[in-house]
């Protein structure tokens, strides 16, 4: 199978079920952040020393193919695409109670950075923001399903304590936010 179609020369794509869109479509947007937001996960997992949120991060990745699988398809188009689930969330969340346990409470806001990793997170925390954003846009077009926003916005907060998960098994350190006075 070859990877070009020539298809899309024109700037049009095809959703799921053979509609076309144009490539800046708000649906196209919204799962080309999320693809964006895959690679980068795939970046924390090569990055990352071996750490007990490796299979985790494999399977946040899958779930991003779910997520992106029910964004690039045609609303009308009768084929059975894979769902979320409320377990998936909960994942997320039990991850995200598992590391706070390890970490000092946070009493101030934190600088991005830590390490190389922790700062691959941060990156993909804010790509993961947005990707929800598109998601919310898309929605006001056409409904979606509300678990893709709520996965998105919980996966945004676990990859910020992540990142400070990283930052304190690797040795590094977070640097405080300083206002001026």
């Amino acid at each position: 199978m070859k990877v070009y179609t020539r298809k899309g020369d024109a700037g049009e794509t095809s959703l799921i079920g053979g509609k076309r869109v144009k490539k800046y479509h708000v649906r196209i947007e919204a799962y080309g952040t999320v693809d964006e937001l895959n690679s980068f996960i795939g970046l924390i997992r090569d990055s990352a020393e071996a750490s007990d949120q490796d299979d985790l991060l494999l399977e946040i990745q899958n779930r991003l193919f779910t997520i992106g699988s029910e964004l690039a398809s045609d609303p009308a188009s009768k084929m059975e695409i894979p769902k979320l689930t409320a377990q998936d969330i909960e994942k997320l969340e039990k991850a995200i109670d598992h590391m706070d346990e390890h970490l000092e409470p946070l009493r101030n806001f934190i600088l991005p950075g830590g390490d190389r990793t922790a700062s691959h997170c941060h990156v993909a925390r804010c790509v993961c923001r947005r990707a929800e954003r598109r998601v919310v846009a898309l929605n006001e077009e056409t409904e979606t399903d509300p678990k893709i926003k709520e996965y998105l916005n919980r996966l945004s907060d676990y990859l910020f304590v992540l990142a400070r998960y990283y930052t304190k098994q690797h040795g590094g350190e977070e640097t405080l936010w300083k206002t001026r006075a």
